[in-house]
């Protein structure tokens, strides 16, 4: 028993919902929440990969600034001021 509910009772339940929706609209139903769950199944696995790559990239971007932070005054002077100094 299924807290208090038996096996029959739920057969005539399934049995009214059938003469009322149909099969085919049952099964329309029931495929569109299989494809909902697996959607989201999906959707699960991809955020969880993308939260990799998110900390793989932060961590390259981090790496990347530290080699950037030098400065080459020469390059930024004019041809003329780097003549002068010479």
């Amino acid at each position: 028993m299924l807290g208090g509910i038996s096996i029959w009772q739920l057969l005539i339940v399934l049995g009214i919902i059938i003469l009322i929706f149909g099969t085919k609209k049952l099964r329309n139903v029931g495929s569109d929440l299989g494809g909902a769950v697996k959607g989201f199944k999906k959707a699960m696995h991809e955020e969880e990969k993308g939260e990799e790559k998110d900390d793989t990239q932060t961590q390259a971007r981090v790496d990347h600034k530290e080699e950037t932070n030098t400065y080459d005054v020469q390059a930024e002077r004019k041809p003329e001021e780097q003549e002068e100094r010479k």
